[in-house]
């Protein structure tokens, strides 16, 4: 019934085309109205009765402009094409970030591409990493001197710090953003006295301000460089930032297929979110604070470049609203905090588990997709 529906209208439009008068013609139905303000006129103004009282001034909504050059114009008049928009320089995928006398950068990447950009930046004004985590976004440099550092940087930073030949430790942190594939990444530091060997404790929130300032707005600088250039990503460092270290695959003791990771929530929500959206499933929704992801196996990944054409369309090739909804197949894969680890389960809905084929299924595709 769909194809004789579009093979009607197909007809219908191929016998318009070749008397369409009726249509398009200066009389027709769908005629060219952009010189139709060249006829209008003025019209006395409103006037109110004469006995009114407490009457608010009525001013015309759309006056007539008076310095009209040519009042007199004739003929039809063509409206040029609106200009493009010019991009604004404020835009930017790294900006600044404040919170009293805390500040940090904000991403809109994901936690695995900042990773590499934010180490790099380090190595590059001479820190030395002493301790990396990926899986937990953080890494730590060693003991050093402010003149040990890039000529540059070491200067500013003695300069900024309250005891300038002191020894300086950087603890750098990236965390996922609030909305999905943005970071936050953090910077605290630590001083202690030049030859010391006490080993302070990184303060929870930044306390040595000017130094972690300076930091920050330098970090920031040099994004916005790698962005400009085109930075490259490390694929290799990407792929390690949110792997667990630990993924087995199981069964809780009624038999339903449970996922473990080794991992804390945030890198485990990033690493089966990036295992999901490289999938053979369609992602619909999610629910970061109830820790869900919305499924729906009867769909592909969604590709915003692959649209169906006019005549696709027309004919009735594409599958309708109802057609999808009567076909979908959707669960949710939910992740949960269970000591050290986290659990990964495959649900119907709240009250109803998958069956065990279904969950083992997606569970076992996200496995292979972390190992």
């Amino acid at each position: 019934m769909k194809r004789l529906a579009g093979l009607s209208a197909l007809a219908l439009i191929i016998s318009s085309t070749s008397g369409c008068g009726w249509l398009w013609g200066e009389d027709g139905y769908f005629r060219d109205r952009g010189s139709d303000y060249l006829q209008a006129h003025s019209t006395a103004p409103m006037q109110l009765p004469p006995d009114a009282t407490h009457v608010k001034r009525m001013d015309p909504l759309l006056p007539i402009p008076r310095n009209v050059a040519d009042d007199t114009a004739t003929g039809e008049f063509e409206v040029p094409r609106p200009q493009p928009l010019s991009a604004s320089a404020d835009v930017s995928e790294f900006t600044l970030q404040r919170s009293g006398a805390n500040r940090w950068v904000l991403a809109q990447r994901s936690p695995a591409e900042v990773w590499p950009v934010t180490r790099q930046y380090f190595e590059d004004n001479g820190f030395r990493i002493a301790e990396e985590r990926p899986q937990t976004g953080e890494f730590n440099t060693t003991w050093q001197r402010f003149d040990e550092l890039s000529a540059s940087l070491g200067q500013r930073l003695a300069s900024t710090s309250s005891s300038p030949n002191s020894e300086v430790r950087v603890r750098v942190r990236m965390e996922p953003g609030v909305q999905r594939n943005t970071s936050e990444v953090y910077v605290v530091s630590v001083e202690r006295p030049a030859g010391s060997s006490a080993e302070p404790d990184f303060p929870s929130t930044s306390s040595n301000t000017g130094v972690d300032a300076l930091l920050v707005d330098e970090l920031l600088a040099s994004m916005n460089r790698s962005a400009e250039k085109g930075g490259s990503v490390s694929l290799l460092a990407e792929r390690d930032f949110d792997v667990p270290s630990q993924v087995s695959l199981t069964e809780d003791g009624s038999g339903n297929p449970v996922l473990f990771l080794g991992s804390d929530l945030d890198r485990a929500w990033s690493g089966v979110g990036r295992a999901l959206e490289q999938g053979e499933w369609r992602v619909e929704d999610i629910n970061r604070s109830l820790g869900l992801y919305y499924i729906n196996l009867s769909e592909k990944p969604e590709d915003k470049n692959d649209q169906p054409g006019f005549f696709s369309r027309l004919f009735g090739s594409a599958p309708s609203k109802e057609e999808r909804e009567a076909r979908a197949e959707r669960y949710q894969v939910r992740l949960s905090k269970v000591g050290e680890n986290v659990q990964v389960t495959v649900e119907k809905n709240i009250n109803t588990v998958a069956p065990a084929d279904v969950a083992r299924r997606v569970l076992s595709a996200i496995q292979d997709r972390l190992g």
